[in-house]
């Protein structure tokens, strides 16, 4: 029983390593975007007319 427990811990553990950095990943990748976004409206702002 202590064994299959702590299989069962180690791969929860594993997976949430695996999750958090999935996680940090996602989150960088989507702050780039955004800034690179941001940075080409505000490049083409000057086209607008209102």
């Amino acid at each position: 029983m202590g064994e299959k427990t702590y299989k069962i811990l180690s791969v929860a553990g594993a997976g949430s390593i695996a999750l958090g950095i999935i996680i940090l990943v996602a989150g960088v990748v989507t702050g780039v975007l955004s800034i690179v976004t941001g940075a080409a409206l505000l490049k083409q702002k000057s086209r607008i007319m209102f």
